[in-house]
C-alpha cells in the first residue's frame, strides 16, 4: 500500500462550546474562519477559557487527516514542530499511538501552538490560532531523507505563510517522487495569499481540496464552475459542498458523492481534514474516485458528530465494515 506523509502544524485544539457567538465578536474572530493570533490575544481567550467547560484534542488540520489514515491503517508520517512541553508531548504521543512515523523537530523559544477553537450552537468551529513553536518550522530544516518511502505529500493551506518553507518541502518531495496534495484549509487564507495559492496549484500540486468558500475565494466561482478550473490545474479536483456533498474531477471523468445523512451537528471540527483522509486512504489502496469520495463522506459524517476529532476505536471498526461493503 501506497504512504503519506502530512506536513502541517503541529497544533492542540482547545474547545469550548458556545451558547452563542458573542465571544467571537468580542474577540474579532469571523465566523467559521482560521485567524492567526498573538500570546495576548491568546491570554485573553485564556481568561474566557478559563470559564467555561473546555475539552483538549490533537489538532492542527495536517495532523488531523493523518490521524484520520493511520486509524483506517494506511502507513503516514508527520512533519511538524514542537516544544518539548505538556501540549507538545500530547501531540506527539497522539502520533505515536496510532503508528505514524513522526518527525518532529523541536524548538526552545516558543512554546508549542494551541488553535482556541470555539464551537458555535449550529456546530459551525471558529479558530484563534496561535502558532508559537509550528511557526518556527524553516526551509532549511526539512531534508530529503524526510519524505524518501512515501507516495504522498498532503499540505495544509494553513502554511502557505512560510513560501520559503512551503516550496522546499515541494520541491524535496517531487525529487523523492511524490505527488503533492493541497487542502486550501480557510477561505479567509486562500483570500489573503491568492497569487501563492495560485502559483502552487498550477505549477506543482496534483491533487487539491477545497470547500465552496475556499473554491470561490481561489476561483471567484460557484461549485461547479469553480472544480472546472481547479481540475484543469492539477490531476484531481475535490470541492466539497457541505451537507450536499461533493464534487470531484479527474481529467474529463467527474463525480458527484452525497454526504452521509447526520441528525445532529455537533462540532464541524475536522470535516474537511477527515474527508481528505478517507479520500487519500482509499487512494493508496486504488480504489475509484467515487470510492475514495464515499470513504471520506463517511469519515466527515462521523467527526461532526462529536467535540473534537476523536472518534472511539469502535467508531473506527464500524467505519472499516462499512468501507468494506461500499460498491
Amino acid at each position: 500500500m501506497d504512504k503519506i506523509i502530512g506536513l502541517g502544524n503541529a497544533l492542540v485544539d482547545v474547545l469550548a462550546t458556545l451558547d452563542s457567538d458573542e465571544i467571537l465578536t468580542k474577540m474579532d474572530l469571523p465566523k467559521g474562519s482560521m485567524t492567526l493570533i498573538d500570546e495576548d490575544k491568546l491570554l485573553k481567550i485564556n481568561e474566557e477559557f478559563s470559564r467555561m467547560k473546555t475539552h483538549l484534542a490533537t489538532g492542527g488540520s495536517a495532523g488531523n487527516a493523518i490521524r484520520g489514515m493511520a486509524q483506517l491503517g494506511a502507513g503516514t508520517g508527520f512533519i511538524g514542530k514542537i516544544n518539548n512541553d505538556s501540549y507538545g508531548n500530547f501531540f506527539r504521543e497522539s502520533l505515536l499511538k496510532h503508528g505514524t512515523e513522526a518527525d518532529l523537530l523541536v524548538s526552545d523559544t516558543l512554546p508549542s501552538g494551541v488553535a482556541s477553537t470555539f464551537i458555535s450552537p449550529d456546530g459551525e468551529r471558529t479558530f484563534g490560532t496561535y502558532l508559537g513553536a509550528a511557526s518556527t518550522l524553516k526551509a532549511e530544516e526539512l531534508s530529503l531523507e524526510m519524505f524518501k518511502g512515501y507516495t504522498y505529500l498532503f499540505i495544509e493551506g494553513y502554511l502557505v505563510q512560510e513560501h520559503d518553507m512551503i516550496l522546499r518541502a515541494i520541491e524535496l518531495a517531487k525529487e523523492a517522487g511524490l505527488q503533492v496534495c493541497l487542502d486550501m484549509a480557510s477561505y479567509n487564507i486562500v483570500a489573503g495569499d491568492h497569487e501563492f495559492f495560485s502559483l502552487l496549484v498550477n505549477k506543482y500540486v496534483d491533487i487539491v481540496f477545497a470547500n465552496e468558500e475556499e473554491a470561490k475565494a481561489f476561483t471567484g466561482k460557484e461549485p461547479e464552475e469553480a472544480l472546472d478550473i481547479i481540475a484543469k490545474m492539477c490531476s484531481i479536483a475535490i470541492v466539497k459542498v457541505g451537507a450536499r456533498g461533493s464534487l470531484i474531477r479527474k481529467g474529463t471523468e467527474e463525480v458527484r458523492v452525497e454526504a452521509v445523512p447526520v441528525a445532529k451537528v455537533v462540532d464541524t471540527t475536522g470535516a474537511g481534514d477527515f474527508f481528505a483522509a478517507g479520500f487519500l486512504y482509499g487512494l493508496t489502496c486504488g480504489y475509484s474516485l467515487e470510492k475514495c469520495g464515499k470513504i471520506g463522506a463517511i469519515l466527515s459524517g462521523e467527526v461532526i458528530q462529536v467535540i473534537g476529532t476523536e472518534l472511539p476505536d469502535s467508531k473506527w471498526e464500524k467505519i472499516k465494515e462499512d468501507i468494506i461493503m461500499i460498491n
